[in-house]
């Protein structure tokens, strides 16, 4: 009886040893353990890209296309002291006078009541300025008594003298008026020391010749008095020296002469701009030389064409 219990005993223990051995699985089959919180998503894990130290590149910036100058140039002087000017054109020319002979053009340089035309025209400026032979008795500038670089005196004459020689005199000293003129304008505008006695760079300078100026009925006189305006500046190692005027005007206060025909010669007189291109085709100049430029109004304004 005692020995049948024992035996049922043990055998109760081998049941339950191998029950648990059952539910607990292989020895070496053990989970990890999971520290993450039940019923919590779980984000992927980050991938962090190493940083460039590149800048990022740009796009390329197209600039407009510029418009294109117009072919025409223009000129100015006193009457459009205050007027708006174009901001295209293909050249400019700008008159140093006010009209005549040793009077300066008050919008020239930047100490006027107006804006500069010389810095409405720029750096590649071209000059002109008035000519004129009036006479000892109409000019108080006449050259009387001076020696240099010709003499202008008559000797034993009680009168002012009136010679050829003065005539060149007179001529020689109205561009250099006008050059002077023309260098305090350059200062003014910052385009030149205040110490300079010459423009900073050539220049190209054309004489205006036209019978709103004061004349004589001598032309030989007249063209002294272009020969020493034309000399003066040559000295002064411009560009170079032309001559504005029409045939018609050239013939009356020169006789025609073909004393300049090594400089070129801007035409006026055009109507418009075909016109001004048949003349540059046709025309021959006044001077004998170059026809260099033809001009006509337009829009109160005067315009130019170079001839190719």
């Amino acid at each position: 009886m005692r020995r049948s219990r024992i035996t049922r005993a043990i055998a109760a223990l081998s049941l339950a040893a191998v029950f648990a051995a059952l539910v607990a699985g292989p020895a070496v089959a053990v989970e990890p353990i999971d520290v993450r919180e039940p019923g919590v998503r779980q984000e992927p894990p980050r991938v962090f890209e190493p940083a460039s130290s590149a800048p990022p590149i740009a796009p390329p910036i197209v600039p407009p296309t510029p418009e294109p100058l117009p072919e025409y140039g223009i000129d100015v002087s006193y009457p459009q002291c205050g007027d708006e000017l174009p901001d295209a054109f293909a050249f400019a020319i700008v008159g140093v006078n006010g009209g005549r002979v040793h009077a300066p053009n008050p919008c020239l340089g930047a100490d006027g009541d107006a804006a500069s035309q010389l810095e409405w025209a720029g750096r590649d400026v071209e000059l002109y300025a008035n000519t004129a032979n009036p006479g000892p008795r109409l000019s108080r500038f006449w050259p009387d008594g001076q020696v240099e670089p010709r003499a202008c005196r008559e000797e034993g004459l009680l009168s002012t003298a009136d010679t050829h020689d003065c005539a060149y005199l007179y001529g020689w000293n109205a561009a250099a008026a006008s050059y002077r003129t023309a260098l305090e304008a350059f200062i003014s505008v910052g385009w030149a020391d205040e110490d300079a006695d010459r423009l900073p760079w050539e220049t190209t300078w054309w004489l205006d010749v036209e019978t709103a100026n004061s004349w004589r009925g001598d032309t030989v006189r007249n063209v002294a008095a272009l020969e020493g305006a034309r000399d003066y500046l040559v000295s002064m190692d411009v560009s170079e020296v032309g001559f504005y005027s029409t045939p018609r005007m050239w013939a009356r206060i020169t006789g025609g002469t073909d004393l300049f025909e090594d400089h070129p010669a801007w035409h006026a007189g055009a109507l418009d701009m075909d016109d001004a291109h048949e003349r540059c085709d046709d025309e021959p100049s006044f001077t004998g030389g170059e026809l260099r430029m033809v001009q006509w109004v337009e829009d109160g304004l005067d315009h130019n064409i170079r001839c190719e």
